[in-house]
């Protein structure tokens, strides 16, 4: 499949390019790039995490949604994060953007490691309705977690591995433990 892809272009302008159309792109300071596709381990902890966060959101004001919802982190930069959290209220259906994100979470590819922990993790740090960004290995259980202090980011993540670590997100009161996020994955000698 060849795609023709414009020059550069502002957020708007990369929306309504990518609306409907076949694979899967981000804007990176107004350049498309286009983005691959994950692995069996990827996917699973992108269905851990999202299905443990449902589980402690339902009922509150929140929601988790996946990569099919994008978050506007720059005039010339559009991101699909993994899992995003935001408010359910004031959504459209329609909505091609999350509108105030308060927690945005990666899962670590190969090609995505110095992305992942370097330019997106400034860039959602800098969104002024995130609260806290995740970064997931997908080749064990492991995280690197940023939450908001009430008003700064700390300067670098907490790292958190093992199957009794947890998440602590006090801006969404709940706790994630690694071990509900990963137990889908395999003993580590059948990985």
């Amino acid at each position: 499949m060849i795609v023709q892809v414009p020059g550069l272009m502002d957020s708007a302008a990369f929306l309504a390019w990518a609306e409907g159309r076949e694979g899967r792109y981000e804007l990176a300071d107004g350049r498309v790039i286009m983005m691959t596709d994950g692995s069996f381990g990827h996917a699973l902890v992108v269905r851990g995490l999202s299905k443990a966060l449902d589980d402690r959101l339902a009922g509150t004001g929140w929601i988790a949604l996946t990569s099919d919802l994008a978050v506007t982190v720059g005039a010339k930069t559009i991101r699909y994060p993994d899992v995003v959290v935001q408010s359910r209220d004031g959504k459209r259906l329609r909505d091609l953007t999350a509108t105030a994100p308060i927690l945005v979470a990666e899962v670590l590819s190969p090609s995505s490691v110095t992305n992942d922990l370097g330019d997106k993790a400034t860039e959602y740090l800098n969104l002024d309705s995130v609260s806290a960004y995740l970064v997931l290995s997908q080749d064990e259980p492991k995280a690197w977690v940023w939450v908001r202090n009430q008003t700064i980011f700390p300067a670098g993540p907490e790292v958190i591995a093992g199957n009794d670590g947890v998440i602590v997100l006090p801006p969404l009161a709940i706790e994630l433990p690694l071990a509900d996020i990963y137990k889908e994955f395999p003993p580590p000698d059948a990985a």
